[in-house]
């Protein structure tokens, strides 16, 4: 039985390491100075909840994995059987391509062929970087079919400071607009509403302890082009910052992430839970064109 993440690349830079993951190029550590700053886990195990894991081309789920592609209806693989829906994209479990690895940084792979469900060849790469105390993600999609689509890219990071317990974490979101999600199927999402008096209202800051989410966030301020969430601790800060067409994060609080319990993933998306068949903020791709896209993690 080989590795179920495949090859383990390492990246450093001073005294910031990442080990980034073969199989779905996805991010397994992160630390500066030997502090964690994202949920680990064995190499040789599977990413508990999606931990790290790069989700394209949609992220979080598609309804009963159908959608209409030029009036067509199109079938998806259910991958979440328990609620019936396909969750996270189509290269979580495929091996990447490695293309280049640097002391600091590496990029990876994938061709999402033509398959049931999913009508036009894509060529996605990541690249990450770390810097002294950062780490930035830079993805690339590419039409590589005769026809135009729209695709939605994410990430499933889960953000620690060291071993400050998940609950005593002040979490700060930029967000003015959310979608709570409602019943067992975790779709359809409730309408689109102000946090202004919910219980979800973050931006100033509210302690982790309580808090339960699995809930997408919108309309996200912006600073010098950056959406910035944040994650603190007394003097200690993280930020996740994420560019201008990441325009929402699904902020999930699980109790029962193996190896930790509590834990809090903010996952940078381009757009919303079944954006395939709502059309929002759905990146339009025509034939040979590419989009790119940034998100980064910095620590103080």
């Amino acid at each position: 039985m080989g590795n179920p993440t495949g090859q383990q690349f390492e990246i450093t830079r001073g005294n910031a390491r990442a080990v980034v993951t073969e199989i779905g190029a996805g991010l397994r550590a992160f630390e500066v100075g030997g502090v964690p700053y994202v949920e680990e886990f064995p190499e040789d195990a599977k990413p508990p909840k999606g931990a790290g894991q790069v989700l394209l081309p949609w992220p979080n789920r598609t309804k009963a994995g159908k959608w209409t592609f030029q009036g067509e209806e199109q079938q998806l693989e259910i991958t979440e059987e328990a609620r019936g829906n396909a969750i996270h994209g189509l290269t979580r479990h495929l091996e990447w391509e490695l293309l280049e690895h640097a002391e600091s940084s590496i990029t990876l792979a994938v061709d999402v062929e033509v398959q049931p469900g999913w009508p036009v060849p894509l060529r996605a790469t990541v690249t990450y970087e770390v810097a002294p105390r950062e780490l930035v993600v830079t993805h690339e999609i590419r039409n590589e079919g005769e026809q135009p689509i729209g695709v939605g890219v994410g990430t499933h990071p889960y953000f620690r400071i060291g071993d400050v317990p998940t609950d005593e974490l002040t979490l700060t979101l930029p967000a003015s607009r959310v979608r709570p999600y409602l019943g067992d199927e975790q779709m359809p999402y409730a309408p689109e509403q102000d946090v202004e008096g919910t219980e979800y209202d973050f931006r100033s800051g509210r302690v982790l302890a309580g808090v339960n989410l699995d809930t997408a966030f919108g309309s996200l301020s912006a600073s010098d082009g950056e959406h910035h969430f944040v994650l603190s601790h007394e003097d200690q800060r993280l930020v996740v910052w994420t560019g201008p067409d990441f325009r929402w994060a699904q902020v999930f609080t699980p109790d029962d992430l193996v190896g930790r319990g509590r834990a809090v993933a903010i996952e940078p998306m381009t757009c919303p839970a079944d954006a395939l068949n709502t059309g929002t903020d759905l990146i339009e791709l025509e034939p040979a064109s590419s989009w790119s896209g940034s998100w980064g993690i910095r620590v103080r």
